[in-house]
């Protein structure tokens, strides 16, 4: 893969310019809008559920940020990897290229606008006055377990929207499904321990759960809970490269 990837390494570079470009074209603000986006939810989630569940937390806004942070990243990322390939048609249709490379490109810009939020993110944790501590670093763990699973989910989705596309609809109900499972404004600690257990069958959650062991709590997360972490991302990964494997020559047939 990484061999191909360097062989078109110039259409790659452009995918992702033209990918980034895109997404703030036509606006004022640009790429201000990575940075100015993520602080609109943020406040207007801050002032919806801290009255209802920030009342007795400390760090609630790095709490809340956390949570908003990861699964901002990990719906743009799916979504935008879910159209990589519809999107692009007219391209690999006419030159013979990787087709996950499409997928790689939105992952990429996603990242990109992850990163700029994720410097907000440290600003506003300096502001809650969370203590900085070295187990800080370790969050680039999780991230990076985050950028695999999301490639993989790119990889499943993509493949399976050019077959199905009522799967677009269907992506978008379970996404917001998705965040309300994924504990981004309430505590977990309000439910009896089974069901503290049954919220790491969700990978989202398990990712800003991470973080905010290492942050909020100045913990570091368990052996089990790090591979935990990593499973997911590799499974995910696996089951989209096998999925793209097995049905690449048929996407033509369906653009």
């Amino acid at each position: 893969m990484i061999e191909k990837i360097r062989k078109n390494q110039f259409l790659f570079e452009e995918l992702v310019k033209r990918d980034f470009k895109q997404k703030y074209k036509r606006t004022m603000l640009g790429m201000a809008w990575s940075v100015f986006y993520p602080l609109l939810n943020l406040i207007v989630m801050r002032i919806i559920f801290t009255r209802f569940f920030g009342n007795d937390m400390e760090h609630y806004t790095t709490y809340l940020f956390a949570g908003n942070l990861v699964f901002s990243y990990f719906r743009e990322a799916t979504m935008g990897g879910m159209n990589a390939l519809t999107g692009n048609a007219h391209i690999f249709s006419k030159v013979n290229v990787p087709k996950y490379m499409f997928v790689l490109s939105k992952n990429v810009s996603a990242f990109i606008n992850f990163l700029l939020t994720l410097v907000v993110f440290f600003v506003f944790a300096v502001i809650d006055q969370v203590p900085f501590t070295f187990k800080f670093i370790l969050i680039v763990y999780p991230i990076g377990c985050l950028i695999v699973f999301n490639i993989g989910m790119g990889l499943i989705l993509s493949a399976l929207y050019m077959f199905f596309r009522d799967l677009s609809y269907l992506y978008d109900v379970f996404t917001t499904l998705l965040m309300y499972m994924s504990a981004i404004f309430y505590t977990v600690d309000i439910y009896p321990p089974f069901m503290q257990t049954l919220f790491l069958c969700n990978p989202v959650y398990v990712y800003i759960k991470y973080i905010r062991i290492v942050m909020l709590d100045g913990n570091i997360p368990s052996l089990a809970f790090h591979a935990l972490a990593l499973g997911y991302a590799l499974v995910a990964v696996l089951a989209g490269g096998i999925i793209y494997k097995k049905y690449n020559h048929q996407f033509l047939y369906y653009i």
